[in-house]
């Protein structure tokens, strides 16, 4: 039975390989207001591009433009050294790539001569935020901070507890699943007992049993 039961187990399991593991954690604004290292990101402070270190400085700066423009860059909070790969891109979320495209709302270089003002959302530790800064086009240096992106956090909050529901909803079928198999293996296990026949003992045993033992055959058909 063992084999049967474990076989029923693994492909009622197999359901549960369309979830994904939650993106963000239960609650996002607690987690965002007293981790340190958040605590620490959302303070303006100093950064800097980290993009093609080995290269000389001119064509660092060409290539920082050039990636700013295509809207991403390699970005590092100098003080805590926390180094992130930012997107600056609307649409971030789309799962299409064409969706995501880097608008001015998101990479401004007319605001300020000599400056790209930088927007980027994404999800960091199980948090949505959204990062705002700017760099300078000569130095590759400059400021920015992390900020708390409630509007995409109440998005992924839902989306998790309808991932939780249903994980749940799923868990239990496979438990009503697996306790009506235990049930029926029972049923079947019961019904098999009761239904055996009496065991066969051939007449030269009993006679061979009784001339050992000194006593009368007493074996029945």
């Amino acid at each position: 039975m063992l084999p049967l039961v474990t076989n029923v187990f693994c492909c009622e399991g197999g359901s549960f390989e369309n979830f994904r593991m939650p993106r963000v954690v239960p609650d996002q604004r607690e987690k965002f207001e007293n981790d340190e290292l958040f605590r620490k990101l959302s303070r303006e402070s100093e950064v800097r591009y980290t993009g093609f270190r080995d290269r000389p400085h001119e064509e660092r700066q060409v290539r920082c433009q050039t990636e700013l423009r295509e809207g991403h860059a390699d970005i590092v909070f100098v003080g805590p050294g926390t180094n992130l790969s930012l997107q600056f891109m609307s649409n971030a979320w789309s799962d299409n790539a064409d969706d995501r495209v880097p608008t001015r709302e998101y990479v401004d270089f007319e605001r300020e001569p000599g400056r790209a003002h930088l927007k980027s959302q994404f999800i960091m530790n199980g948090v949505c935020v959204i990062w705002r800064g700017w760099l300078d086009l000569q130095r590759m240096d400059g400021t920015g901070c992390l900020e708390f992106d409630e509007e995409r956090a109440q998005v992924e909050d839902a989306l998790l507890r309808e991932q939780i529901e249903q994980y749940n909803r799923r868990l239990r079928d496979l438990e009503d699943r697996q306790r009506q198999f235990r049930n029926d293996q029972e049923r079947q296990a019961e019904a098999e007992a009761e239904g055996l026949p009496r065991p066969y003992h051939p007449s030269w045993m009993c006679s061979a049993k009784g001339h050992a033992t000194g006593k009368k055959n007493t074996c029945t058909a």
